[in-house]
C-alpha cells in the first residue's frame, strides 16, 4: 500500500478559529437580528448534501499532504489544515441553511481506505520506506468516476476490529461547533464487493462470506455514534446500482436486518448514486424496516423515478438527488422543481428531502475562485459551493417560499446557454454526423503495419519506453509560477521548458531507453493536452508525439449535458485527428494517443456497456485512421479493471498498447492465459510508479518472463505502469536503469534460445 496511503493521521481540533470561505454571490441573504445585528442562519429546510469536496477551495489539502510527505511539515500542521477545512465546509452548509449536513466524508486519501482502517483490516507489513517496503496495494477507480481508491485485500484470516474512531471524532468535532451532522459510512455491502481476495487467498474466495465478521465492528461504531449524540446515520451503498444477483441482494437485506437492534434510536439513510437502481435492488432496499430514508440519483437515474412512482414505502423519507453532483453546470431550477412536485404527489411534500445526486466531491469547489472566466461562460456554471445554495433554494421553494429573483436569473442563464453560438456550431455538427457513417479503420492490418514500422524504426526485441511524464521538479514549478505572475517573459519561459526537455531526453539516452519521450514538462491548459516534440524522419532515435485521446478527455472533463456524450466525444476526436496529422507531417514516427480513462467511462449497468464501447472505440479510431503504415500509434491505459473489455481494447486497432499491470498483481495477464489472442504490440507495466519502492533488475526480469509465458516476444514492450510525474529523479533513474538492465538480460536469454 505504501507509506503515503497509510500515513493517515487522526483528525485533531486546533484551538485557532479557521477562516471561512467567502460567501457565494448567489447565496441567500442572511437576516439580521434587530438587537445584535448579527446574522442568523436561514431556517433549515428539508435539504441534504451527500458529501463535499475535501481538497479545499485553493487545494489546501493537496499542498499540506505533499509538504507532510516530503517531511517539510509535521503531523500537527497537516491536522490543523484538515480541521480548518472541515470547519469551513460544515459552517458553509450550516450558514446556507442545509438541514442534513454530512460528516466523516473528509479523507486524507479515500473513504474506502478509511473504512479499511476503521475495520482494522490494514494488511501487515505494508508500511515501509524505499526497498524495505512491500509492493503497494492495488489502486482502481471509484465506480465510473476519475477518483481512485485503495482496494482492500481481504481473506478468512483477517482479524477485524474497531481500530479507527474517525467517524465519531469528526461527529464530535462538528457538534463542538454547534452543528449537528449526519455521520457517513461506506456501507458493508459496497465495502466488501469493492474489495478483492488477499494475495495468499484463492481468487474465487467469496468476499461476502466476511459479512458476519465486519458487522460487529459496524455495530460498535453505531453504538459510539449514538453515545456521542448522533441522531442520523448515512450508509453509502452505491453498489446497489450494479447488477447484483439474488444471493447478493439477500445478503444485503440480511446485513441491515442484523444491524437493526444497533440502529434502534437512530434515523437511517441509505444513499445510492451514479446510476439507476435496478428493480430487484430497489425492492430489496425499500423493503428494509430499519431505514428512515432512501437516497436516489435522479439526474443519472431517471428510471428510478419510474420505480418510485409505482411503489415507494409509506411513511419513509425520499432524499431526491435532483442537483447534479458530477458536473459544473448550473442546475435548471425550474425543471428540478417540477421533478420535486411530481414526487410530492407520490410520497407527500413533508416526506421529500432535496439533495444532490451524489457527493459534490466530483465537482470543482467554488466558482468565486474562477476570476479569469468570461462572464457568459461563468454565468452557466455552479461549483460545489454554489450547488449547496441551489439545494437550499429548491428546498425553500418546494416548501412554498420561492426566491423569484433567483429563479428568474437562473432561467435567463439557461436560455443564454441554449442559444449561444458556442454550443450551436453547425459546421461541427455536420462533421460529426458525417463521421458516424463510417467505420474509420486503418486500411492495413496491424501485423503488416508492425512489419513496416519495424523496418523503419529498427527497434530491438522487448523495446523499452516510458509512458510520458517525468518528475515535476521544484524548478519547473517555480518557472511556471513566475510565468503565471508575469515575472518572466514567454520567450524565457519557452526556453526554460526547452532546456528541461533536453535534460529529459539526454537522461533517457544515457539510460538506454529505446523510444524516448519529452517528459511533459509544460503545463496543459484545460483539455489542450498536445505534447509536441521535434524530430525528423532521419533521426536515429525514436521520439514519441503525445496526445490525450478523445474518450479520456471526455471522461476527465466536465462534459456538456445538453447533447449525447458520444457526440461530444466525436467532436473531440475530429480535433485530435488534425493534431495527429500535424505530428506526422513534422516527422514524428511514433504517436501516443492515451486512452487512460476508457474503462472508467464504462456504464455501471451491463445493458448499457456495449453501446458505450462501440462509440468509444470508434472515436479512438477516428483520431488515427489516416496515418501511414509506418507511423506507429501507441495508446496507454492505467489503473482500471481491463479484463472484461479486452476485446474492445483489441478492436481499437492501436499498434502498441501500454497498460497498467504490476499494481494489480498482474491480473491483466490472466486474460491471455484464458486464450485471448493479441497480435499488436503490448507493454504490460513492469513496475508500480505510485510507490517510492525501486524494484531490482531481477524482479523486473521475473515480471517480463511471466509475460513471455503468455505473450510473443515479438509484440512485448517493457515499460512502467504509468507516467513518472509523481516520483523523484533519484527514484526514476534507479528504477529505469533496472528496467533497461532487465530488458537486456531477457534479450540475451532469447538470443541464446
Amino acid at each position: 500500500m505504501g507509506q503515503r496511503a497509510l500515513q493517515r493521521v487522526p483528525p485533531s481540533l486546533p484551538s485557532r478559529t479557521p477562516s471561512l470561505p467567502p460567501p457565494s454571490s448567489s447565496s441567500p441573504s442572511l437576516r439580521c437580528a434587530p438587537s445584535s445585528r448579527r446574522p442568523l442562519r436561514p431556517r433549515p429546510m428539508s435539504s441534504h448534501i451527500v458529501g463535499y469536496p475535501r481538497i479545499g477551495p485553493k487545494r489546501e489539502l493537496k499542498f499540506a499532504l505533499e509538504s507532510f510527505w516530503d517531511g517539510k511539515t509535521g503531523a500537527e500542521d497537516l491536522q490543523n489544515v484538515a480541521a480548518d477545512l472541515r470547519r469551513s465546509i460544515w459552517k458553509h452548509m450550516a450558514g446556507v441553511g442545509i438541514k442534513y449536513i454530512p460528516s466523516n466524508t473528509f479523507s486524507y486519501y479515500d473513504q474506502m481506505l478509511d473504512t479499511t482502517a476503521m475495520l482494522g483490516a490494514v494488511p501487515l507489513g505494508t508500511v515501509g520506506k524505499g526497498n524495505d517496503s512491500v509492493p503497494a496495494m492495488e489502486m482502481t477507480k471509484w465506480f465510473d468516476t476519475n477518483y481512485h481508491y485503495i482496494v482492500p485485500e481481504l481473506g478468512p484470516s483477517v482479524k477485524f476490529s474497531y481500530a479507527s474512531h474517525k467517524a465519531v471524532e469528526e461527529f464530535k468535532e462538528a457538534k463542538a461547533l454547534g452543528i449537528d451532522t449526519v455521520p457517513v459510512l461506506i456501507g458493508p455491502m459496497t465495502y466488501l464487493l469493492l474489495s478483492k481476495p488477499a494475495k495468499d487467498v484463492d481468487k474465487s474466495f467469496c468476499l461476502l462470506s466476511l459479512i458476519d465478521m465486519i458487522l460487529p465492528v459496524y455495530k460498535e461504531v453505531l453504538t459510539d455514534l449514538k453515545s456521542a449524540g448522533a441522531r442520523w446515520i448515512q450508509f453509502d451503498e452505491p453498489i446497489l446500482v450494479m447488477d447484483l444477483d439474488t444471493n447478493q441482494l439477500q445478503t444485503f437485506s440480511d446485513a441491515y436486518s442484523h444491524m437493526e437492534s444497533s440502529l434502534a434510536g437512530m434515523n437511517v439513510l441509505i444513499a445510492t448514486y451514479f446510476a439507476d437502481v435496478p428493480a430487484e435492488a430497489y425492492k430489496a432496499l425499500t423493503s428494509l424496516k430499519c431505514v428512515t430514508g432512501f437516497g436516489f440519483d435522479l439526474v443519472r437515474g431517471l428510471e428510478t423515478l419510474d420505480l418510485i412512482k409505482v411503489d415507494f414505502p409509506r411513511g419513509k423519507l425520499l432524499f431526491a438527488g435532483v442537483v447534479d453532483g458530477r458536473n459544473i453546470w448550473a442546475n435548471d431550477l425550474s425543471a428540478s422543481l417540477k421533478t420535486l412536485q411530481t414526487l410530492e404527489d407520490i410520497v407527500g411534500k413533508e416526506k421529500v428531502v432535496v439533495s444532490t445526486s451524489c457527493s459534490l466531491l466530483h465537482t470543482a469547489v467554488d466558482l468565486l475562485n474562477e476570476i479569469k472566466l468570461d462572464k457568459e461562460l461563468k454565468s452557466w456554471l455552479a461549483f460545489a459551493a454554489q450547488k449547496v445554495v441551489e439545494v437550499y433554494a429548491l428546498a425553500r421553494s418546494f416548501s412554498g417560499v420561492k426566491d423569484e429573483a433567483m429563479f428568474a436569473s437562473n432561467s435567463m442563464r439557461q436560455a443564454s446557454r441554449r442559444s449561444s453560438p458556442r454550443v450551436t456550431n453547425a459546421t461541427i455538427q455536420h462533421n460529426v454526423a458525417a463521421v458516424m457513417k463510417s467505420d474509420h479503420r486503418r486500411s492495413t492490418k496491424v501485423s503488416a503495419r508492425l512489419q513496416a514500422q519495424q523496418k523503419k524504426l529498427n527497434l530491438p526485441a522487448l523495446p523499452t519506453t516510458t509512458i510520458g511524464s517525468f518528475p515535476q521538479t521544484a524548478d519547473l514549478r517555480r518557472i511556471r509560477k513566475e510565468f503565471k505572475a508575469r515575472k518572466i517573459s514567454e520567450i524565457d519561459y519557452v526556453q526554460a521548458i526547452k532546456v528541461e526537455f533536453e535534460k529529459v531526453v539526454k537522461l533517457q539516452e544515457e539510460l538506454g531507453i529505446d523510444v524516448l519521450v519529452h517528459g511533459e514538462a509544460e503545463p496543459t491548459k484545460g483539455n489542450d493536452c498536445l505534447l509536441v516534440v521535434n524530430g525528423t524522419e532521419d533521426d536515429q532515435t525514436s521520439y514519441e508525439g503525445m496526445l490525450t485521446g478523445p474518450v479520456t478527455i471526455l471522461n476527465w472533463s466536465f462534459v456538456r449535458n445538453d447533447q449525447p456524450r458520444y457526440e461530444t466525444c466525436f467532436q473531440i476526436a475530429l480535433a485530435i485527428k488534425d493534431e495527429v496529422k500535424d505530428l506526422e507531417k513534422a516527422g514524428i514516427t511514433v504517436i501516443q494517443i492515451d486512452e487512460a480513462a476508457l474503462r472508467e467511462g464504462l456504464p455501471l449497468r451491463r445493458s448499457e456497456q456495449e453501446l458505450y464501447l462501440d462509440w468509444a472505440v470508434h472515436a479512438f479510431r477516428i483520431t488515427n485512421c489516416d496515418v501511414r503504415d509506418t507511423t506507429q500509434i501507441h495508446t496507454h491505459m492505467c489503473y482500471s479493471n481491463f479484463n472484461d473489455i479486452i476485446n474492445s481494447i483489441i478492436n481499437m486497432d492501436a499498434d502498441v498498447i501500454t497498460i497498467e499491470n504490476s499494481r494489480s498483481d498482474e491480473k491483466l495477464l490472466s486474460v491471455f492465459h484464458e486464450g485471448v489472442k493479441y497480435g499488436a504490440g503490448i507493454g504490460p507495466g513492469v513496475y508500480d510508479i505510485h510507490s517510492p519502492r525501486i524494484p531490482s533488475a531481477e524482479e523486473i526480469a521475473e515480471h517480463i518472463n511471466k509475460m513471455l509465458a503468455v505473450l510473443d516476444s515479438k509484440v512485448l514492450w517493457v515499460n512502467p505502469d504509468c507516467g513518472l510525474k509523481t516520483r523523484k529523479y533519484s527514484e526514476v533513474k534507479s528504477a529505469l536503469s533496472n528496467m533497461v538492465a532487465a530488458a537486456k538480460l531477457i534479450r540475451s536469454q532469447l538470443n541464446k534460445s
